[in-house]
């Protein structure tokens, strides 16, 4: 993904009549993204089957007893009594006893997977999976004379229904946020623009985490399963950095968004303009107003009106947001089908607006001098 190999780990599940199955691939194979996966597959064969068959995986069994029995944990226990269905477990080393989803993670393996496909991102390739997953319902499996469409119709009558409310897939816990603005989530750091002291609720999805506070979120990071890692947002630090511009430049935070391309070159070239023209505090408070007007209406719409205040010669603050604003008109103005203004018509080249020369104000003296003695023999005569 992105251009570099990546590990995946897969879910499959398999209708055992139909033979038509589900695949969704996850970053880890967590407990949540493990129910997650669960969800998705019911709404894609549209009800909840009534007996599931699996092999003794962490996220389901928290030991294994004598015989048939296991002690389930107690977040899988929830799930499955929310859904309402029965879970049953294989003996321990016999794949065989689920020989029809064994097989299914083969066949799908050699006829879509190899070579390995490329995407740019894991949305990419579970959307391209689901698509693959309802083109194999075209196939016929040997043996049997209708097709996997046509078994998954008769199927899905026997199938209970779902509930009308989903299961909460999310890990929470409530930590303190720390001196750097922070939450601890198991063993890594996460940005909050939260005051220290402050006790979060934090929400663990399989792709992300979010952080709230008072019944609202504040913060959203993508999930990352490294150990001991800090991952920070830039947006959380503006008001600590407006009053220190001068850690601005080596800060962490302005660090990670450059090596996620976040932090582009366009707002660098803008960044040295203004340090050039105002000085390197207000240069870079400038550039946090601005990146505030980014947290409002988005970063890539900022970068591309920085871009476009530059190809028209003028780097000033107020020429990018007179530009963001425009393309609020633009978009009102297609809404409602009025007339779109064209950059080259409104303004051909905006540097004579923000870059006039200062206006010689001596030769005002004269015309002042006449308008008071004017002024002062008017008076007298009244």
């Amino acid at each position: 993904m992105g251009g570099a190999r990546q590990f995946l780990q897969f879910f499959c599940l398999r209708a055992s009549a139909s033979g038509a199955a589900f695949h969704r691939a996850y970053l880890r194979a967590t407990q949540t993204a493990f129910l997650e996966a669960h969800e998705l597959a019911f709404e894609y064969f549209g009800g909840v089957f009534q007996r599931l068959r699996y092999d003794n995986l962490k996220a389901a069994v928290k030991r294994i007893l004598r015989g048939s029995r296991r002690e389930e944990t107690i977040r899988f226990i929830a799930f499955r009594s929310h859904y309402g269905y029965e879970g049953s477990f294989c003996n321990p080393y016999s794949g065989h006893e689920k020989g029809g989803v064994e097989g299914e993670v083969g066949r799908f393996r050699r006829n879509h997977l190899v070579p390995v496909p490329q995407f740019e991102s894991l949305d990419e390739l579970n959307i391209w999976l689901l698509e693959e997953c309802r083109a194999d319902e075209k196939r016929f499996i040997e043996g049997r004379s209708l097709s996997v469409a046509a078994g998954l119709v008769f199927e899905r009558a026997a199938l209970l229904p779902k509930p009308p409310n989903s299961f909460d897939l999310a890990e929470e816990c409530f930590p303190l946020v720390d001196a750097k603005g922070c939450v601890r989530v198991k063993t890594n750091l996460y940005s909050t623009p939260l005051r220290p002291l402050t006790r979060a609720r934090v929400r663990l999805l399989p792709t992300k985490v979010e952080v709230w506070a008072k019944g609202a979120p504040v913060a959203e990071h993508e999930r990352c399963y490294l150990k001991r890692q800090e991952v920070y947002s830039l947006e959380h630090y503006l008001d600590v950095l407006e009053r220190k511009p001068g850690a601005f430049k080596g800060s962490k935070p302005l660090h990670q968004w450059r090596i996620e391309g976040r932090w582009t070159a366009e707002f660098d070239c803008l960044w040295e303009h203004l340090q050039a023209r105002h000085g390197n505090s207000k240069g870079t408070r400038l550039m946090i107003e601005l990146l505030r007007e980014g947290k409002r209406v988005g970063y890539e719409r900022l970068r591309q009106a920085i871009v476009r205040a530059l190809k028209l010669g003028t780097a000033e603050v107020e020429a990018v947001i007179h530009l963001l604003k425009q393309a609020e008109l633009e978009r009102f103005a297609e809404s409602a089908a009025l007339p779109k203004v064209d950059d080259v018509q409104l303004s051909p080249n905006l540097s004579r607006h923000f870059y006039r020369p200062l206006p010689q104000m001596s030769d005002y003296d004269g015309l002042l001098m006449n308008h008071c003695v004017t002024g002062s023999q008017a008076e007298v005569t009244r």
